[in-house]
């Protein structure tokens, strides 16, 4: 097979968040094969697809260190999120070119089912109904986040003494046996996050959230050896490289590496492998559906503790007619080949295509794999 032309569309609604994007991208091939991703912005997904035109999909690590080591400088969080869309639909494309589903390729399921959180329940009337409520559904746990200010100044004191109130409706409302977590949104500096921990550990979160921005690691090592709740991080970081100095230096228990953001499947699993290295988990936060899809292929085979942040609910998206499946708070894998996703061209607007061959900013060793140029 070769890679003939890769096509970009935007579904209605579409989110314009960049870190959450919901782009479908379609790699097609001289026999007629399609596979499909999602994630990226237009510009970057024309950069990274331009080096795959001619190329063999079934090359996936190949070309993934092409797109990342192409144009010279090594791939930032925008890029990444390009080429793991791109990875995401290589893959699809091998899982229908062998019949198989993509959890197949990467060593078979290692449990029955993805557990949830979910991330924006349906509203009950009030924050206690709906956490109890979302339990009764079947999540593992009610994610909750740093209070709003509601439109006013970000008063971090304020909003420190409003999530602790919150949290303890949340907690008086699932009971001592419920589990809850909360997302701290990088919205605190460093004295206001511990003070928000130290005064939440007596409520018992099953883990908080990105307590602080991702710019410098050594702020979390500082908020680490203050506050002894269970940690999840990584929404706002890349590739094996950013998440192998968490793990490494001890200052997670869980990450939150997830699809495209990691740089896709091929990088998901080699950041997965580095976590099992440490005993470190797996919480990856929410994306597009189609990425959600190719989320629990890959924590469908990864042996450590996972919990996915779920927030679809169940709700049917119409130009996906087949996607992952949802049931009672949990996500199962399928029988369908590649990621087990259909696309409904006729319900997303192309915004972009792909079919020459652009530049590779890389040099071949003798033996064929790639160095820098």
């Amino acid at each position: 097979m070769k890679i003939t032309r890769i096509r970009t569309y935007r579904p209605r609604p579409s989110n314009p968040n960049i870190s959450q994007s919901d782009l479908a991208v379609t790699v097609e091939t001289d026999t007629g094969l399609v596979g499909i991703g999602e994630g990226g912005t237009p510009d970057l997904l024309a950069h990274c697809a331009a080096m795959l035109i001619g190329e063999d999909p079934a090359r996936i690590q190949h070309l993934w260190q092409m797109q990342y080591r192409g144009y010279f400088y090594p791939a930032g969080r925008e890029k990444l999120h390009a080429l793991g869309a791109l990875d995401l639909a290589l893959w699809d494309l091998k899982g229908k070119a062998l019949g198989v589903p993509v959890y197949e390729l990467l060593g078979g399921r290692t449990r029955d089912y993805i557990e949830c959180y979910s991330t924006s329940f349906p509203w009950q009337g009030s924050l206690g109904d709906t956490a109890r409520a979302c339990l009764a559904a079947g999540f593992r746990a009610f994610r909750t986040g740093v209070a709003d200010p509601k439109g006013e100044a970000f008063n971090a004191r304020r909003m420190v003494e409003k999530t602790v109130a919150e949290g303890k409706e949340i907690r008086e409302a699932i009971g001592p046996d419920g589990e809850w977590s909360v997302d701290f949104h990088t919205r605190l500096d460093l004295p206001d996050a511990v003070r928000l921990a130290h005064l939440l550990d007596e409520l018992n979160p099953l883990f908080i959230e990105d307590p602080l921005r991702s710019e410098n690691p050594g702020a979390l090592a500082a908020f680490r050896a203050q506050s002894g709740l269970p940690l999840a991080v990584g929404e706002q970081f890349g590739d094996k490289w950013d998440i192998n100095e968490l793990v490494e230096r001890r200052l997670i228990d869980y990450a939150r590496v997830t699809l495209p953001n990691v740089g896709g499947i091929t990088e998901m699993m080699k950041a997965a492998a580095i976590c099992e290295t440490h005993a470190v988990g797996i919480v990856p936060h929410f994306t597009g559906p189609i990425a959600t899809a190719a989320l629990v292929n890959c924590l469908s085979t990864f042996s450590g503790k996972v919990l996915m942040e779920y927030n679809y609910s169940g709700v049917p998206i119409d130009y996906l007619p087949e996607c992952l499946d949802f049931k009672q708070g949990k996500a199962y894998t399928n029988q369908r080949p590649g990621l087990g996703v259909t696309l409904d061209l006729k319900r997303v607007t192309p915004i972009g295509e792909v079919t020459q061959p652009g530049r590779r900013n890389v040099y071949t060793r003798p033996d064929g794999s790639l160095t820098h140029w």
